[in-house]
């Protein structure tokens, strides 16, 4: 018999079956099943390259026609004499189906996490658990460039470019660990061009902004974050998470691990007389090991202190991670400091240490650090805003328990103890 529509929907249960399956005359492998129940469906059987039978359903008589339904199991038929297995590849496109792009945020975060310092840790969660949320419910393997382009799109409009260049950073690198582990064929992320073009900063305070901002600093954590950070050069979350076991107060040394530095290579940074005093005055809380904040991790709440800082000192348009490069600009420009001390203060493996001569630099420069960074705290010491800073809280701002002036300089402990001898 040759299954048409007609044929198939005359097709009879014989008595005391349940369930009845005919097979095309034409088509070895095609047919149609009818349960007792009345349901019909076209199916194809056929063996695979181990030997094995195999039964697949096309689609239910009325909504799929003989003939399409024909069609789709010559298809199939022909696949499998060719050693290829469609009901395999079909339960393996249902289990593809079933894995979407937010159950595997989670796997690539823990995989990642022994790697990543914290601070980037908790930029990817956020960009991947939060910005990405809309893509979560989708099948992985059908997040593509269109859906990628239309929500950077998104983020763009309500965010800033800046955000959607992170974003998109984020998603790649998820996609490339994706990739590499076998869960992704492809990272669609790849061609999808940046939502806006990278501008590197070079914003550097000037002199008087340097003054205003470190006479605006309270006699609170983040006043004193801001000025260590333009004491010591370094990046805002080594000072923000800066612990006490770090610091030798004593040999006036901060000692910066790996873990803790972006490049993986630790430092010591020397403090200057106007650095000691800062941490000097500060009252250790009891069982917490890190210097500033307060609960878990270190400082938190950047973005209102900031604001606070910058409507105090009148100074705008800067970042802290701008602190670091103005420390760096004052010590070439103004200090005289030579560039690769520079770099040894900034830990930069560019350069004057970069290949093998950073190999065998890594312990030199102590003195000259020292001498560098002690220039740069006498120079921000003496500074003196030509602007009137806006008043703080005279309870709490340093500018006011000061009348206005920096913190006063006091001897280094070495040139103490050389003066003493």
């Amino acid at each position: 018999m040759r299954l048409t529509n007609q044929t198939a929907a005359a097709v009879q249960i014989p008595a005391g079956r349940d369930r009845i399956v005919v097979f095309d005359d034409d088509l070895p492998g095609f047919g149609v099943s009818v349960s007792k129940g009345g349901s019909r469906m076209w199916v194809v059987q056929y063996r695979n390259a181990l030997g094995q039978s195999k039964r697949e359903s096309l689609g239910k008589v009325g909504l799929l026609t003989a003939t399409d339904a024909r069609r789709a199991a010559g298809e199939r038929l022909a696949r499998a004499k060719l050693g290829e297995d469609p009901h395999a590849e079909k339960v393996k496109a249902k289990a593809r189906a079933a894995i979407t792009f937010g159950a595997v945020v989670e796997p690539y975060l823990e995989a990642v996490a022994p790697h990543l310092r914290p601070a980037y840790l908790a930029e990817a969660s956020r960009y991947l658990r939060t910005v990405w949320k809309p893509l979560h419910k989708l099948p992985l393997h059908t997040v593509g460039r269109q859906e990628i382009t239309e929500h950077l799109a998104k983020i763009r409009r309500e965010t800033g470019p800046h955000a959607a260049n992170r974003a998109r950073a984020a998603l790649s690198a998820h996609f490339a660990w994706l990739v590499g582990t076998g869960s992704a064929e492809i990272n669609p992320v790849m061609g999808v061009p940046k939502p806006a073009p990278e501008v590197r900063r070079a914003r550097v305070l000037t002199e008087d902004e340097i003054a205003r901002v470190w006479a605006a600093c309270r006699d609170d954590d983040f006043g004193r974050i801001v000025r260590l950070l333009l004491l010591t050069g370094q990046r805002r979350d080594e000072v923000a998470d800066m612990a006490w076991a770090e610091l030798d107060l004593a040999g006036a040394v901060w000692s910066l691990p790996d873990p803790r530095v972006k490049n993986g290579q630790g430092h010591d940074v020397p403090l200057s007389a106007t650095a000691l005093q800062i941490l000097s005055a500060m009252d250790r809380i009891e069982g917490r090991s890190l210097v500033f904040g307060q609960g878990e991790g270190g400082f938190q709440g950047f973005s209102r202190a900031k604001a606070s800082l910058d409507k105090r000192s009148g100074v705008t348009g800067w970042r802290l991670h701008d602190l670091r490069r103005t420390a760096a600009t004052v010590m070439a420009d103004r200090l005289k400091v030579l560039p690769h001390v520079v770099e040894a203060v900034l830990n930069h493996i560019s350069g004057h240490k970069a290949g093998v001569a950073g190999i065998y630099n890594r312990a030199l420069y102590a003195t000259e650090k020292r001498e560098a960074l002690d220039l740069l705290g006498a120079y921000l010491a003496g500074l003196q805003p030509r602007v009137e800073v806006a008043a703080a809280d005279p309870e709490s701002a340093l500018a006011e328990t000061e009348e206005g002036r920096p913190l006063p300089v006091v001897a280094h402990p070495a040139k103490r103890r050389r003066a003493q001898a």
